[in-house]
């Protein structure tokens, strides 16, 4: 993709990023001539044409947010199969690459973090645009201390496609809510329980919850309480502490409502570090929520307390009010039973609790997730035990074996537990970062670890020559040993060469465009008094079609001098630019007095820029040269230049203006002769 350009304006320079969903380029805006981010969707999103559109919409809608710490949005478009968002260059790492070389920060800069933070969410959810993907990854950190939160609105657009992905989970399931884990309804406040998870780590170093794969960290978003801060890190204030218990609560209502509400928070806590922000609960604070699996042994507890309560009942009141309270026992935990199986989908849960046999008949796990088996024992009471093995052809966290027979009864409790055989995945090698190391050094660090290094020689004007400048795969992708790794190998600069045009016979001012064109440049002028020399060129060097480096310098010699005439210098410049186009027709008619004939001595077009110009003049031996300058088809200059006299009397005149030089009765007539002539050469430029 390096070197390609998009939408006949983005230059892709090199890949400097990229997620579950995308790439990310550092470009060139032709137009605006400025640096920018081109983020390129991944293949396996192009044929969803649900997402293509939401994510178009999305990325548009979020292009109107405009904020410090939000990246701009500046264009999005899509050429061929390519789908791809222009947003704001931020030349900074990531706040996740800041937390790794930085671990645990002092708690008021993890609070003045998390503030610029809350601001950028705060200004996206008054317009109505929920992140759904918060979290360090998506943070950019500037150099000057400034953070910049990225991808506003494509995570939305990916959460409300229909597309699924196998194998992968979009965003980070480190930060995800309880309800995205569930895959449940998401608002403004799933975004503020992702910030908390952020400020977490900002404060501790560490993430609340962490496991083996995506499904084991998400049943903890939605069942595990987490440590607290303050008990990871005993400097973190109290108040600190509150905020962040506060911003993951598992329930909805118990968290921030609102970005502004968090704000005021932090703000506040910066002066009152030990002041408590946790929401207490109250009566409406309790929905209905899942009811856990009851066990035999809580079920006969919660029998006895029953028993107990209604003898004390007994005591205090009427023997025959005794059915009555039974009744109304017996229909609450009816009413909590059949609550639990429509709300949660338990009912398997709770009806055995009743009907669990004595012993498990071990079914056929494999090729099932291992935790998704492993949540299933563990209501019988038998322990999962996993022994990792790496797979070529059998996915991560799959079940290849287990150590129990299918239909094997075993007794469930304590020391109960099948063994399973699970897989690893393919064994897999980090790219190594080679960029910037000597090309052979990289390729022996490579075949160390069992990878094919394959090289691919380039010119690169940055990279010295011998060091590696990139490779395919990219730095921290992950691959099989064995496979075939691209290191690019810098040739240092390219040196172009260019064939020297033939210049003998020609003026400086055609010289000069010849050698432009052929990326050459003017070298030194023979003879150096250009006043004994005439416009024209009779040797050059190099010679004509020699190859040489571009940028070389070409000398040239003018034709020596003639004792006959002399050429005078004269300096043409522009008394009104504004009235003139950025090209400038100029032709120069002479009338020698030795000759009475009207010559045309230029005749081209020049470029504005290029004004004032010199004109070489010549003037025969002891006469005289009567000059008439025409721009753009008009008379705009008039002059006699005389042999013995430099500067003779002349005037300028624009647009017509009378010929108030003194000329010669010749020069006169010649010019009246040839009128007509003067006006078609003009007409001709």
């Amino acid at each position: 993709m390096v070197g390609q350009i998009l939408g006949n304006r983005y230059e892709l320079i090199e890949k400097i990023g990229g997620g579950g969903m995308a790439l990310v380029y550092k470009a060139k805006c032709r137009l605006l001539n400025r640096f920018v981010a081109v983020k390129i969707l991944k293949s396996e999103f192009i044929n969803d044409e649900e997402f293509l559109k939401r994510f178009k919409i999305e990325a548009q809608a979020a292009a109107s947010l405009s904020h410090p710490n939000i990246v701009s949005i500046y264009d999005v478009g899509h050429e061929n199969d390519i789908h791809y968002i222009v947003m704001e260059y931020v030349n900074g790492q990531t706040l996740k690459e800041y937390i790794e070389e930085n671990g645990a920060l002092y708690w008021k800069d993890a609070v003045n973090i998390a503030i610029q933070i809350t601001q950028a969410i705060e200004h996206a959810h008054k317009n109505h645009i929920v992140h759904r993907d918060i979290k360090p990854h998506n943070i950019l950190f500037t150099k000057d201390g400034m953070l910049k939160v990225t991808d506003f609105g494509i995570a939305r657009a990916v959460s409300s496609s229909t597309i699924t992905m196998a194998g992968n989970t979009i965003g980070s399931v480190h930060y995800f809510s309880p309800e995205q884990a569930r895959g449940g309804f998401t608002d403004e406040k799933s975004d503020l329980y992702s910030l908390g998870i952020v400020l977490y780590e900002l404060l501790t170093g560490m993430l609340p919850f962490d496991g083996e794969s995506p499904v084991a960290v998400a049943i903890k978003h939605i069942q595990d309480e987490p440590a607290e801060p303050v008990s990871i890190k005993e400097d973190i204030p109290a108040g600190v502490n509150s905020i962040v218990m506060r911003a993951i609560q598992k329930d909805q209502t118990l968290r921030y409502q609102s970005a502004s509400e968090l704000l005021r928070d932090l703000h506040r806590v910066l002066k009152e570090p030990d002041a408590q922000f946790m929401k207490a609960r109250t009566a409406e604070d309790s929905p209905t929520v899942r009811i856990p699996s009851i066990k035999k042994k809580e079920l006969a507890i919660e029998s006895d307390t029953s028993k107990k309560a209604g003898d004390e009942m007994v005591q205090k009141k009427k023997k025959d009010n005794k059915t009555t309270i039974l009744a109304v026992v017996t229909s609450i935990l009816v009413i909590l039973v059949l609550g639990a199986f429509m709300i949660t989908g338990l009912g398997d849960v709770v009806f055995s609790m009743f009907s669990k046999p004595e012993d498990f008949v071990v079914e056929d796990y494999r090729n099932q997730n291992f935790y998704e088996v492993k949540g299933k024992l563990s209501q019988y009471d038998i322990k999962a035990v996993e022994i990792r093995k790496n797979h070529d052809d059998i996915p991560k966290d799959i079940i290849i074996s287990q150590d129990k027979a299918v239909g094997e009864k075993i007794k469930p409790g304590e020391f109960a537990k099948i063994e399973f055989e699970v897989s690893n995945g393919p064994l897999l090698v980090k790219i190594p970062d080679l960029r910037r190391m000597e090309y052979r050094q990289a390729e022996i660090e490579l075949i160390q670890l069992g990878l094919k290094p394959e090289k691919v020689e380039e010119y690169n004007d940055i990279v010295s020559k011998g060091v590696v400048i990139r490779t395919e795969p990219d730095i921290n992708e992950e691959v099989k040993p064995g496979t075939v790794v691209k290191v690019y190998k810098s040739l240092g600069p390219e040196i172009k060469y260019s064939l020297v045009p033939n210049l003998v016979g020609k003026t400086k001012s055609e010289a000069l465009n010849l050698l432009v064109g052929a990326n050459l440049t003017m070298g030194k002028i023979f003879p150096e008094d250009m006043t004994y020399a005439r416009d024209k060129i009779i040797r050059q060097e190099p010679k004509a079609g020699v190859e040489v480096e571009e940028g070389t310098p070409v000398n040239i010699y003018l034709e020596d001098y003639n004792p006959d005439q002399k050429l005078v210098a004269r300096t043409i410049e522009l008394d009104n630019p504004d009235n003139f186009g950025e090209n400038i027709k100029l032709l120069v008619n002479i009338t020698r007095s030795d000759t009475n004939k009207v010559e045309t001595l230029y005749s081209e077009v020049r470029k504005k820029s290029d004004f004032p110009i010199t004109i070489s003049i010549p003037v025969p031996n002891g006469g005289s040269t009567f000059v008439r300058v025409y721009l753009d088809n008009k008379s705009y200059m008039e002059f006699t230049e005389e042999f013995n006299k430099r500067n003779t009397e002349n005037t300028t005149r624009n647009n017509n203006t009378e010929n108030n030089a003194e000329k010669t009765e010749e020069a006169k007539e010649a010019n009246e002769t040839n009128e007509a002539s003067q006006t078609e050469s003009a007409e001709e430029v």
